[in-house]
């Protein structure tokens, strides 16, 4: 049984630098994976072995634990992701879920701005001040980029090309992308080099190096109450309002996947249903027959 999970172990460790995969990732497939060996052994089959027949029987089961359906598609897709390594280093033959149906998690779909509500809150520093520089620029940065919070956080003076108006980031996996922004977003990273200390490596330093996270969600809470902005948005949200502008405006899907820096393009289409929702609604407000 220890040989199993130690070759387990060995297969994930692979993967994950084929991958890029993070420790947490690796983590959570190796839990997953492990909770997967241990139902099957009880059959006699093993995470390397096990047929269809055992997965099916173990997503039945996982279905009787009253999982989410959230939770039964992540173990699926970790499952999904083994069984096709395994064929593909030709440890297997097959791949046992080739007719298995997907497990449709529930759709969550993100919190978002508005564009009227997104200038709104871009308008609200006091640019008068040197703070409201600062604040100005990482609010335009957080929404003419996409970037993740603690990818802005890290982000170093070194990691700006004016020239060409992009922007490196190191993200999820230690995976490195080059972002693009706008005009707006550069006159205001202009005006904020400016004024801008630059005693550190960082574009926007906190006490002890990098901005911390808890101060940029505060910064964004701040102005979403001056700007009458309900319920408070986390800077996250900007990352989606960045999506679904977007797409909104006619952009490609794997474009945005690429900008957004997703593995998988799934997870970037969650912004095509926030659009087809906003549709929808408009299509309900405006529509004679809409709340009938």
């Amino acid at each position: 049984m220890q040989d199993i999970k130690d070759n387990i172990d060995g297969i994930l460790q692979r993967m994950a630098m084929l991958y890029g995969w993070s420790k947490l990732t690796v983590v959570a497939y190796r839990n997953d994976l492990l909770a997967m060996h241990d139902f099957v052994a009880t059959s006699g089959a093993s995470a390397f072995d096990a047929d269809a027949s055992d997965v099916s029987a173990y997503l039945k089961h996982l279905q009787q634990q009253m999982l989410s359906s959230s939770s039964i598609q992540r173990k699926r897709s970790a499952m999904a992701t083994w069984f096709h390594y395994l064929q593909n280093e030709k440890l297997r033959a097959d791949f046992p879920m080739q007719d298995m149906m997907k497990v449709m998690p529930s759709l969550h779909l993100p919190k978002h701005l508005s564009e009227d509500e997104v200038e709104s809150l871009l308008a609200a520093p006091d640019v008068a001040t040197k703070r409201g520089i600062r604040d100005r620029c990482l609010l335009e940065l957080l929404y003419a980029t996409g970037l993740r919070v603690s990818e802005l956080a890290g982000l170093k003076w070194a990691n700006i090309n004016r020239r060409q108006k992009t922007l490196r980031v190191i993200g999820k996996g230690n995976k490195e992308r080059e972002i693009p922004y706008g005009d707006m977003a550069e006159e205001w990273l202009m005006k904020w080099m400016e004024v801008a200390d630059k005693k550190g490596i960082y574009l926007f330093s906190g006490a002890a190096g990098a901005i911390t996270r808890q101060t940029l969600w505060s910064i964004v809470n701040k102005y979403a109450k001056q700007a009458g902005i309900y319920p408070l948005p986390s800077p996250h949200v900007l990352r989606h309002a960045f999506a679904t502008h977007l797409l909104n405006h006619g952009a490609d899907l794997r474009a945005v996947q690429t900008l957004l820096g997703h593995e998988n393009i799934t997870t970037t289409e969650i912004y095509t249903h926030v659009s087809r929702a906003k549709l929808h609604e408009e299509v309900n407000k405006a529509h004679p027959m809409g709340k009938r």
